[in-house]
């Protein structure tokens, strides 16, 4: 049987659960919900929620961003987005990526997706023929060095501590699980209110966002309407 890159990853997904469950009394779920919330879109009931698991160094994340970025400006409030990474293990360096961008996050949370930004920027510097010969160390030294560029020279050393900080690896590490547990093999993947959307995998443009999310909009528009009247 062939392996595919998909299947090769719930192999390893499937791994990674049956070792948590053998920890029994000692498991404890993470100490909070796991993704990056975009903006100040603070989630309720109300809200239309967006989950996307993404690659930082994945070509299709790279080109679903720009039109998921411009339907949440449009949509405003009424939309949330929760951000997932999915580290791909068949992308080179998407690990140590996706550990940068948990470190940024717990050191200012507002450069968080300006990092994942520059990551989308500078993805060929990541993977590929330009790295096969580089060592670990010398990738995240690159790392450091470009993502203190965009938070700001004064967290270059917390950056690179971050590398040694065995709660950082933690983090990254429950991404990939908890992605596996929804089922996401592969990126990017959306849920819109929990349910999958189509064609996973792929680039998502604008239109196709305005036609998912425009009659979902409308719905909540009569529902609020209807609760007016009933108050009224």
């Amino acid at each position: 049987m062939q392996i595919t890159p998909q299947l090769a990853l719930l192999l390893i997904s499937t791994v990674c659960l049956v070792c948590d469950v053998k920890v029994g009394a000692d498991y404890i779920p993470p100490a909070r919900f796991d993704g990056f919330v975009y903006g100040n879109m603070a989630y309720d009931s109300d809200t239309i929620l967006i989950e996307a698991f993404f690659d930082p160094v994945c070509p299709d994340s790279r080109d679903s961003w720009p039109s998921l970025k411009r339907a949440l400006t449009y949509y405003g409030s009424r939309v949330s987005l929760v951000v997932h990474l999915l580290p791909l293990p068949y992308h080179d360096n998407a690990f140590v990526a996706s550990r940068a961008l948990h470190i940024v996050n717990a050191l200012n949370s507002s450069a968080t997706f300006p990092t994942l930004e520059w990551f989308f920027k500078h993805q060929e510097k990541f993977y590929g023929a330009k790295t096969q010969y580089l060592s670990r160390a010398s990738i995240v030294d690159e790392i450091v060095k470009s993502v203190t560029k965009v938070v700001g020279a004064s967290y270059y050393s917390s950056i690179k501590n971050g590398f040694n900080d065995r709660k950082t690896d933690l983090q990254t590490r429950v991404s990939f699980k908890y992605s596996a547990l929804r089922g996401v093999y592969g990126t990017p993947f959306f849920y819109v209110n929990g349910f999958l959307l189509p064609d996973t995998g792929n680039a998502v443009d604008y239109n196709t966002w305005r036609k998912v999310i425009d009659p979902l909009v409308g719905k909540k528009s009569v529902k609020n309407e209807e609760s007016l009247h009933f108050f009224l």
